[in-house]
């Protein structure tokens, strides 16, 4: 397969990958706001660690914070894998390996999570431009920029 075929492939996965798991993510926290969290709050409500992490709604809403932060750290594993053996198909499978190529990749995915934020901000705030067109604009970029950190820095090619 040619260089331009293999980048061409490999974009379509990774980005097929990232609008599943962007849907992923969204049930995920509609599963924690309508089913998790109130059988969460109305079962263990009552034993003040539960109420003060998990079911508080003063000050932060948790339930939603806690949601989010789970969808989000269930869907980059999910991706990390997919990424990995399909999009890249590097075939390691040694703990130190990956777990190397999981700490860049975890790191690539903050620093364009801030892209990503940065720039939704910008456009949003200083261009007047829609939510919904620099969500989609914000995360264009983002997920571009951080296909090509992954494919040069995460999921290298033995040569």
């Amino acid at each position: 397969m040619s260089e331009n075929n293999d980048i061409k492939r490999q974009m379509t996965l990774y980005f097929v990958f990232a609008a599943i798991m962007i849907g992923l993510n969204y049930l995920l926290q509609k599963l924690n706001q309508l089913v998790i969290a109130p059988f969460i709050c109305q079962t263990y409500g009552t034993i003040e660690f539960f109420h003060i992490f998990y079911c508080s709604t003063e000050t932060f809403n948790m339930p939603e914070l806690i949601g989010s932060i789970f969808a989000v750290g269930i869907t980059y594993i999910i991706k990390f894998f997919l990424d990995k053996f399909i999009v890249f198909k590097k075939a390691g499978t040694e703990l130190k390996e990956t777990s190397i190529e999981f700490i860049k990749y975890f790191g690539f995915a903050i620093i364009t999570t801030i892209e990503n934020i940065g720039i939704q901000f910008l456009l949003t705030n200083f261009l007047n431009t829609p939510l919904e067109i620099s969500f989609i604009i914000a995360l264009t970029i983002g997920y571009l920029t951080k296909f090509w950190l992954d494919r040069k820095w995460v999921f290298l090619k033995k040569t």
